[in-house]
């Protein structure tokens, strides 16, 4: 842990002043440092725990509160990630990533993994943990055979029109939300975008490689067949039960073909 100094001097500076908010009832740590697994480059993930009763009124203050708590350099919300109680920032200098997480006492066992707890006002906190171990949000993969293939054609219809960072765009998004996730699960670990993949699934790393591509359009074609290639074997090794959307894939894929060989002619000349 000696290269979490920074992080180790934040956390013992910042408890200190949040546990002076009366309406605070405790805090926890999560992500990688709670985990085990830390670097220099990891965030600190708080979890910070009000009393049900004084909860919209620190939702609403936020901002005024961190800033009371550390030097604050910049703070948003976090609803692009789809969660509104976060609030994601930069403290400093030195700058270190700090994420506040506000929970509802009530609602703080609910919860995917289980954090570190910092310090509990009352004991509650450990006691509800305790009583509800935690639930890890299952992939979805009858979600993403419902939509794979329209992805697909959406895909090929933006190689065929040759707007190809739109193409790089879109391998990302599906590296990031059915790829990676199945890397992950192939690994036996959560899944989590293409969050550690490098680590906890070097294999399928190295394969998803093949799945890059620069602006070029041949390029962006052989990404997008290495994505198809790559769903289909590692939703087959899945063994799961699904309706599979068999004449969808085929006309995707096929349309896929159609414009790889269409935007090859046109980028030969003939």
């Amino acid at each position: 842990m000696e290269a979490l100094t920074l992080h180790n001097q934040f956390l013992g500076e910042v408890l200190p002043r949040i546990r002076q908010e009366p309406r605070v009832a405790g805090v926890a740590l999560a992500g990688s440092i709670a985990g085990g697994r830390p670097d220099v480059y990891s965030d600190v993930d708080l979890i910070v725990v009000v009393d049900d009763e004084a909860f919209d009124w620190v939702m609403a203050e936020r901002l005024a509160l961190i800033s009371s708590w550390t030097a604050l350099v910049a703070g948003f919300t976090g609803e692009h990630v789809g969660e509104p109680r976060l609030i994601i920032t930069l403290v400093g200098p030195p700058l270190l990533h700090v994420d506040f997480k506000f929970v509802r006492a009530s609602g703080f066992a609910e919860r995917t993994e289980d954090p570190d707890v910092l310090w509990d006002r009352d004991g509650a906190l450990a006691a509800s943990l305790a009583a509800r171990p935690p639930t890890a949000s299952p992939l979805d993969l009858q979600w993403i055979e419902d939509r794979f293939w329209t992805w697909v054609h959406y895909g090929a219809a933006k190689l065929g029109r040759g707007e190809l960072f739109e193409v790089i765009g879109f391998l990302g998004y599906l590296r990031e939300a059915v790829l990676g996730p199945l890397a992950a699960l192939r690994a036996g670990a959560s899944p989590r975008g293409v969050r550690h993949l490098e680590s906890i699934a070097p294999d399928e790393a190295r394969e998803l490689r093949r799945t890059l591509c620069g602006h070029d359009r041949d390029d962006a074609g052989q990404a997008l067949l290495a994505c198809v290639e790559l769903y289909r074997r590692w939703l087959d090794d899945t063994g799961a039960e699904l309706e599979r959307r068999h004449h969808a894939e085929k006309l995707a894929v096929r349309y896929l073909h159609d414009v790889i060989d269409r935007t090859g002619i046109e980028g030969s000349g003939r």
